[in-house]
């Protein structure tokens, strides 16, 4: 039986926190993480900055990969760069709690678009055996399909824009990617 998207947790596009409406969707509760805590992983990064290089200056969000990864430790998991130019058929998704990309994303005030690129997090994650795309700025949660259908996903993703993805993994298992010698 597939999930209704009602039932998947969605947290929607707020300020600059994508990062942290990523990391909710991800372990789809809105309890799992909260500004204040990305905040001051921000000070504990760079205690002795007026201007945190880790997250906006004006306090709103947009904060960093060393940021998400340092929220991932305090909860047990781990955060590993996927190298684009490698095929996502490596990747050993029953291995896998989720995934975090990085994504370029315009920037516009109401109608007008501004030369400012930004990047923004988004979520994908398997929920009863469907992965679906969590990304805050999308009204509901989009639906990639079964295994094949996310390995042909992120081989567009990854080859269009300057997308990175992100592997994240229960505590330290390295066991989510197999060997090179994959044909």
């Amino acid at each position: 039986m597939l999930p209704e998207s009602s039932s998947i947790y969605h947290e929607k596009q707020s300020k600059e926190l994508c990062a942290l409406h990523a990391l909710n969707n991800l372990f789809q509760s809105k309890e799992a993480f909260k500004q204040i805590e990305l905040d001051a992983i921000c000070f504990s990064l760079s205690p002795n900055n007026y201007i945190n290089p880790h997250r906006s200056i004006l306090g709103l969000g947009n904060y960093d990969v060393n940021v998400l990864i340092a929220a991932l430790q305090n909860k047990g998991y781990s955060a590993f760069w996927f190298d684009k130019r490698k095929d996502p058929k490596m990747l050993r998704l029953d291995q896998i709690f989720g995934f975090v990309m990085n994504i370029p994303s315009e920037c516009r005030l109401g109608f007008v678009w501004l030369p400012l690129k930004r990047r923004h997090w988004i979520s994908i994650k398997n929920i009863n055996g469907i992965y679906y795309n969590l990304d805050s700025k999308l009204p509901s949660p989009s639906q990639i399909g079964n295994e094949e259908d996310l390995l042909n996903y992120f081989r567009y993703q990854l080859h269009i824009n300057d997308n990175q993805l992100f592997v994240v993994v229960t505590g330290d298992n390295n066991n989510w990617i197999a060997s090179e010698d994959i044909s």
